[in-house]
């Protein structure tokens, strides 16, 4: 049997127009364009790190 790797889903609930510059290239780089998108992505410490610097603008599902 494979390794299961463990995911976690992230949808863009607020928009990062108005933002630092850094907080938008983190929502591109989670792979989140428009409001409401959803990314599933690797859970790993470099995404979690991600997610907890825009934690104001994404909700995790």
């Amino acid at each position: 049997m494979a390794d299961a790797k463990k995911t976690v889903k992230v949808k863009l609930v607020r928009s990062p127009i108005g933002t630092k510059e850094s907080h938008r290239a983190t929502v591109k780089g989670l792979g989140l364009r428009k409001l409401n998108s959803v990314s599933e992505l690797e859970d790993t410490p470099a995404v979690r790190g991600m997610i907890n610097k825009i934690a104001y603008l994404v909700q995790v599902l």
